[in-house]
Parts: C-alpha cells; sequence; structure tokens
C-alpha cells in the first residue's frame, strides 16, 4: 500500500517542492495551502503522515494539529521558519505534534525523520500484539489497546510518547540512558538529539504524574538517564 503524505503549507513553492521531492521517492502526496483546507483533506485522504506548518492562513498549525490529534495517532511533523524554544516544544507535544524541523529544510534530515516517524508508528503497532502493560490504581497502561488511563480517566498521547512510555514500561525498574532511549523510542537518525528524552520525559511526566515535580513512576538517574518504577 502506497504511503500517504498530507502536506499543509502556504508558501506554494515550498509546497509544489515537496511534493515533487516526495512524489519522486514514491509516496502519495496531497497539499493544502491553509489550515482549514489542510484539515478537511486529512478526514478526506486520511494519511499515513502529515507536514504542518505553523504558520498558516485561515486556522494556524498548531489548531490543525490538536484538531487532528483529537481524531487520530498519525505522526504530525510541524515546521517552522524560526527556531523553537525548549517552551514552544513543549506546546506543540501538549497540542499533539512527533517532532519539528526548522526551515529550510535540508533534504536528507527531512527523509530521516520521514521515515523515523513512519518506521516507529509501525513499531507501535508490530509490538502492540506482545506488549507488556502495566496497572495499579492510578496509572494503567494498556499497551495492546494504546490506551493509558490516569486516575479513572482516559488520557490521550502522541505516538512518541506513547512509544516512550511502553518502553519505560517494558523495561521497567531497569536504568534506561538517554542513548538507549534515543535509539529504542526515536531511532538511530536522533543519536545527537540528547536533549530529546529530557523534553519528552518532562511532558510525559505532567500527564502521568500525580505531581510532576516529585516524580514517582519516571525517577532521574542523575546523568545517566530514567527508571520506570511501579508502585
Amino acid at each position: 500500500m502506497t504511503t500517504k503524505v498530507l502536506i499543509v503549507e502556504d508558501d506554494v513553492e515550498m509546497n509544489r517542492l515537496l511534493e515533487i521531492d516526495l512524489k519522486r521517492h514514491g509516496y502519495e502526496v496531497h497539499t493544502c495551502t491553509n489550515g482549514l483546507d489542510g484539515l478537511r483533506k486529512f478526514h478526506e485522504v486520511r494519511p499515513h503522515l502529515v507536514v504542518l506548518d505553523v504558520a498558516l492562513p485561515g486556522m494556524d498549525g498548531m489548531t490543525v494539529c490538536q484538531r487532528i490529534r483529537e481524531l487520530s495517532n498519525v505522526p504530525i511533523l510541524i515546521i517552522t521558519a524560526h527556531a523553537v524554544t525548549e517552551e514552544e516544544m513543549a506546546e506543540g507535544l501538549n497540542l499533539g505534534a512527533d517532532e519539528y524541523l526548522i526551515k529550510p529544510l535540508r533534504n536528507l534530515e527531512f527523509h530521516a525523520r520521514i521515515n523515523a516517524l513512519l518506521r516507529r508508528a509501525r513499531l507501535n503497532e508490530d509490538q502492540a500484539a506482545d506488549a507488556v502493560g502495566y496497572s495499579d490504581d492510578y496509572l494503567v497502561v494498556d499497551v495492546k489497546a494504546r490506551r493509558v488511563s490516569v486516575n479513572g480517566q482516559e488520557i490521550r498521547l502522541t505516538p512518541t510518547e506513547f512509544r516512550l512510555l511502553a518502553t519505560f514500561v517494558r523495561h521497567q525498574g531497569q536504568v534506561l540512558s538517554f542513548q538507549q532511549l534515543l535509539e529504542q523510542v526515536w531511532g538511530h537518525e536522533y543519536s545527537t538529539e540528547h536533549h530529546y528524552p529530557r523534553i519528552y520525559v518532562s511532558h510525559l511526566r505532567r500527564k502521568i504524574e500525580r505531581d510532576p515535580k516529585s516524580p514517582v513512576y519516571i525517577q532521574n538517574e542523575y546523568g545517566v538517564g530514567y527508571r520506570f518504577v511501579g508502585l
């Protein structure tokens, strides 16, 4: 089955170049130049990956991201014209983004990130069949069903957040180094992105911990990595 990619980018020339490039690599590509059309097109074609600009007319990219995430776990790659602070990245994660890239896009990096996102999405599905879950009176992680409940309420995680949590659960009690997390959750393309585990763990804690500032489940091993501890 051909992989479908939806590009939502208001720069017509960049939109066209991305479309040509992705089609050359064998993708089925659909494009839009504003947020509202992008959301409509998403409902129409149900893509396997969304490439989404932040600054869009009609509806901004972050709102489109949020609307898509309410309906689907499809990987969402955000592209933006300015450097992203950790606060902005955290906000994007909260709305459902999986990845950020800064314009101008570098071709090799762009394709590496797309491949990594699609591979992780496939791995999430493949690993669910024989997955290990976790449950206590407060936190329930059903990896097979891809459902997480906190204090009786189901919460939504992005595909990357869920894969991170599932990795912690699978290695409960073990210390996972930053490098191990990068390799197991993100892939070898991210071997130099040492800030990723810290940012994503911080955000995941805000979703699953009673007190993110005093985490119980995801504990720091200072200078080494993190350990998931069950109650």
